[in-house]
């Protein structure tokens, strides 16, 4: 009966059901036929997601479990999308477990050559953002990884690595070939193959990898190791793949805006140099640049003391204070680019008049519209021994009858160059110092459209012509005729055609960010949140990672600036700290939040300095090949803003500099690591092996305090650059004084064998960088 009851019950409950089914569907129905008091259907509106702001406390009062009610009582809201709460990030996993992440190398690897920075860069981007799976290693459980870290410590070579001699002498470096995988494939570390003070590596790293820095074969030339991880090449379209069918095309590609490219217009003002960029790039300032009197007495007593004071025939613009150059605001036409100023253009000349002495032999400048303002031939004081003809176009018939001196032309600048007047000209500390003058309000197109690779290399007018404006210049055949040099009409007015586009495009046209891409942005407008950190495994800038540069100095003269947080250091003990903060947070969350950012690069520079690999970018001048800059990676200065005077900075800070140099194609040198003086605060009697166990003991600090799943990726940048920076400023010397100069008169004979050394100098300064990967 009971049973009976029980299926009889059921067999009720299931027709109510039932026939409430129908009951609806007939009501749906009905309501669907036309009558006359239904209203028309409007058209169906497309699906979007949804974003709806739901209280979690809500939710947990709608049967979540008390565990879940404790957890969710913490947030106020959470985001819902689509209708769905967004999935909360899963735990990290445990140590040894499954699924913990890891980087795998195989024996069996196709790995056929020395992996490259750019590899390190892509790693990094694969791990954070929409970069390619890399072919070196393999990464396991990618989603797991939280954070990484990667660390760039010039002055750790190959070499430091090998195993110690029982005689205690010192290792000689080898001169590998890397033909086989026994040169370009990772070895493994082992701590009792170790000098003592590299002990704490194998700890943390299980292989050694050979770094390659990228660079130029064919001109013995490095290229910034800097700039080689923190520059990521844009994504190609489809009108680029075409672009290796003119890849023998001579002279410089020209320039094409960027897809997604939007021109910005700005003003010439937001161009204009600061003081400390000037300083360091070998101009002498004009006295408004100081605020403070007693640092402009100071200034003052440095120029005499270096020959370019107005004692030694140089003259100051009449500018009396640095505000007098702009004007008042109801001046200013809106959307105006020239903002109320004169702009002028100008380029000069020069010939020999001593074994190393340029003088001022003419001087051309242009305004805004490009007519001629002044164009004049100069008379030296000195006799002339070389006209350079073939370069300064001019001959000694046109001085022939020439009376005008160095003294005239500056009484007409003084009258044209007035305190709203911006000058112009591509490495115009060269035209300035031939002059003999100073003015505080600069442009310089080759800072202002940097090299490809940063400073101190400097792009030539050439180039940039080519490039930019689609313009062949300096062909050889100026205003004087067939044979003749360049044309200073002509250099100034693509100057201020330069400028122009500049202006018109905005800040970031012809700087490395239009053809290649910060990685600092790269990471926060196409960062990656799988599905197992709560999100949705899409490139988005909602998933955007934040980050911190820690560098030497100021790092957001640099690529840092792109960085959500910048954080300068005077020591490597303040770098370490600094990488921890960016790692751990601020414990009060005001400037770094709490759990710190995602990526995190940071720099080490106390071993380079001690090595001497380190200095403060003087490029050596014609007769100085004996004082060789010991040099290696650069890296980007600040982008040029309204300019304010400079406050404390010191005369020795001002004597850092780089020559520059014209040539068909970027001009390239062996720079320092940043434009900064060696530290004066470094310990020059602690030995290299107490530098490295320092720096190892630091490391190790760092990899302990780090938390799980953070990937730890560490490389040095390049090996010695010292023998390649010495031999590359012989080369440059030999082909200054050859032009001039006969065979027997040349203070350094360039032979195959110098070049011999060059090129295997250069191939050990580029593959003898090492890095070191791992997972915490």
């Amino acid at each position: 009966m009971t049973a009976a009851s029980n299926t009889s019950a059921g067999d009720a409950s299931s027709r109510s059901e039932s026939n409430g089914k129908k009951r609806k569907l007939s009501e749906a129905s009905a309501t669907e036929q036309p009558g006359m008091s239904q209203t028309p259907s409007l058209p169906r509106q497309p699906d979007l997601p949804e974003f709806h702001l739901t209280s979690a406390s809500r939710r947990s009062e709608e049967g979540e479990s008390p565990k879940d009610e404790e957890h969710s009582s913490s947030q106020d809201w959470q985001v819902v999308e689509n209708g769905r709460p967004r999935k909360k990030a899963k735990k990290i996993p445990k140590p040894h477990s499954q699924n913990y992440p890891s980087f795998d190398f195989s024996q069996d690897s196709r790995l056929q050559s020395q992996i490259k920075i750019g590899d390190l860069q892509n790693l990094v981007l694969y791990i954070l953002a929409d970069g390619g799976a890399p072919t070196f290693i393999s990464v396991r459980h990618r989603p797991q990884i939280r954070r990484v870290v990667v660390l760039m410590v010039p002055g750790l070579e190959q070499s430091d690595f090998d195993k110690p001699r029982k005689d205690g002498a010192s290792r000689e470096k080898k001169d590998r070939k890397y033909s086989s995988p026994d040169d370009y494939f990772p070895r493994k570390l082992y701590a009792d193959e170790l000098d003592p003070s590299l002990k704490p590596f194998p700890e943390m790293f299980k292989w050694l990898w050979p770094v390659k820095t990228p660079g130029d074969d064919k001109y013995s030339k490095m290229h910034s190791p800097l700039h080689a991880m923190l520059t990521a090449p844009l994504p190609k379209g489809p009108e680029e793949k075409g672009k290796n069918k003119n890849k023998n095309k001579k002279g410089a590609r020209p320039a094409k805006e960027p897809h997604g490219w939007t021109n910005s217009r700005t003003s010439i003002t937001e161009f204009l140099h600061v003081p400390e960029e000037l300083a360091e790039n070998d101009y002498t300032l004009h006295p408004v640049a100081y605020v403070d009197e007693n640092e402009r007495h100071s200034y003052s007593k440095h120029r005499h003391s270096t020959g370019v004071s107005t004692d030694h025939g140089w003259v100051d613009t009449l500018v009396k204070h640095f505000d007098e150059g702009t004007p008042p605001g109801d001046e200013i036409e809106a959307g105006s680019i020239t903002a109320g100023r004169e702009v002028l253009a100008m380029d000069c000349e020069m010939c020999m008049t001593g074994e190393n002495e340029f003088s001022l032999t003419r001087i051309s400048i242009v305004g805004w519209d490009g007519s001629v303002v002044l164009d004049e031939l100069v008379k030296p004081e000195k006799p002339i021994t070389n006209y350079l003809t073939q370069y300064s176009g001019i001959t000694e018939k046109m001085l022939e009858n020439i009376t005008t001196t160095l003294s005239d032309i500056q009484k007409k600048l003084l009258d044209i160059l007035h305190p709203r007047t911006i000058l112009i000209g591509h490495s115009l500390n060269s035209d300035l110092t031939a002059l003999k003058i100073t003015h505080p309000y600069i442009i310089d197109t080759a800072l202002v459209y940097p090299h490809p690779r940063g400073p101190p290399l400097k792009s030539s007018l050439k180039w940039l012509a080519q490039r930019y404006l689609h313009r062949e210049i300096q062909k050889g055949h100026g205003t004087t005729g067939p044979g003749a040099g360049h044309d200073s009409i002509e250099d100034a007015r693509t100057c201020l055609d330069l400028i122009k586009q500049k202006c018109e495009k905005g800040k970031e046209w012809g700087t490395s960010d239009a053809a290649g891409e910060n990685i600092f942005k790269r990471l926060g407008r196409a960062g990656v949140r799988y599905k197992s950190q709560g999100g949705s495994a899409v490139p988005s800038p909602l998933d955007g990672k934040s980050s911190a540069a820690i560098d030497w100095g100021d790092p957001k003269k640099g690529p840092g600036a792109a960085a959500t947080f910048q954080i300068g250091c005077s020591s490597d003990e303040e770098v370490m700290e600094g990488v921890m903060r960016a790692v751990k947070g601020d414990p009060d969350g005001k400037e770094i939040p709490g759990g710190g950012v995602d990526f995190v690069w940071a720099r080490f520079r106390e071993l380079e300095a001690l090595k001497g690999w380190w200095n403060n970018n003087k490029l050596p001048g014609v007769g100085a090949a004996e004082n060789i800059p010991n040099a290696t990676t650069v890296s980007k200065p600040s982008s040029a803003e309204v300019p304010t005077p400079m406050q404390g900075v010191i005369a020795s800070e001002i004597l850092a500099s780089e020559t520059p140099i014209s040539t068909t194609e970027p001009t390239t040198f062996p720079g320092s690591s940043a434009a900064l003086p060696p530290p004066t605060n470094l310990d020059t009697t602690k030995s290299i092996s107490a530098a490295k166990a320092d720096l190892a003991n630091r490391l190790h600090s760092i990899y302990n305090r780090l938390p799980p799943c953070t990937a730890f990726i560490l490389y040095s940048g390049s090996g010695d650059p010292r023998e390649m920076s010495k031999l590359q400023a012989m080369q440059q010397q030999f082909k200054r004084e050859y032009k001039i100069k006969k065979w027997d008169e040349l203070s350094v004979k360039w032979t195959d064998v110098e070049e011999q050394a060059l090129k295997k100098a250069a191939r050990i300064a580029r593959e003898d960088g090492v890095g070191f990967l791992t997972i915490k």
